[in-house]
């Protein structure tokens, strides 16, 4: 069985998530990618639903808990809780983000685009890979912490941090790292304690590390930390 139906079985089935038509996540997101830009500790208590169909998210948890965010494929929006549109970004994946290590301030536009990526990401791999728009291609297993990990290159709509991602999986099809550049850097996203919640499987912790150019870990904080604390799908 190729890697792509292994990891899909591993997770729930594809059969049962094409069923699904959305999520709600109770989540923490923290890491250096947020202090960094002055807006430390802003998001250490987030609720997230998501759309399956029309891949939208809405956040709420803000500085503000009258405002929800809502991220779209191309756009990035600031609501209040009567629904009207408070600020808005169209096509927010055609536009450089604030580099992080600059020390300036990220607006909450710019928050709600990285934090609802991170965490779209996060919970609907490895099924967004079997969406018809993507490209993927298996590549020879790798040894980590003898360990041997299959992968995965994907070619991903503009619906990612980065179009081209790296997916590795363990013996039991599970994600456990995921690669790719942004801010011209190279980060790997490491995931564990996988949890089953409607049956699906997804893990519950990511912890997000800097890469050297020759592909080892830099000895520095994470770039970004996500905690599931409880999931939904119906």
């Amino acid at each position: 069985m190729a890697l792509l139906d292994d990891a899909l079985e591993a997770s729930g089935g594809l059969t049962r998530w094409r069923h699904m038509v959305g999520f709600t996540v109770h989540a923490s997101v923290s890491g250096a990618v947020f202090s960094g830009v002055g807006r430390s500790n802003l998001l250490k208590d987030v609720v997230v639903e998501g759309d399956l169909l029309t891949r939208s998210l809405q956040l709420t948890g803000l500085v503000n808990p009258n405002h929800y965010g809502l991220l779209q494929p191309d756009r990035v929006a600031i609501s209040d809780s009567s629904g009207e549109v408070l600020q808005s970004w169209d096509h927010p994946h055609t536009t450089f983000l604030l580099d992080p290590k600059s020390g300036t301030a990220w607006n909450d536009l710019q928050i709600v685009y990285i934090c609802g990526l991170s965490i779209w990401n996060f919970v609907t791999a490895p099924f967004m890979l079997a969406q018809p728009d993507m490209i993927t291609e298996e590549l020879p297993p790798q040894l980590a912490n003898n360990q041997a990990l299959r992968r995965l290159r994907a070619i991903s709509n503009e619906f990612a941090p980065n179009r081209e991602q790296l997916f590795y999986f363990d013996a039991d099809g599970l994600t456990r790292r995921t690669d790719y550049n942004v801010y011209g850097s190279a980060v790997a996203h490491y995931t564990s304690a996988h949890q089953k919640y409607c049956d699906v499987v997804i893990p519950t912790l990511r912890r997000s590390r800097l890469l050297d150019s020759d592909g080892t870990l830099i000895d520095s904080p994470p770039v970004l930390d996500l905690e599931i604390f409880d999931a939904k799908f119906e």
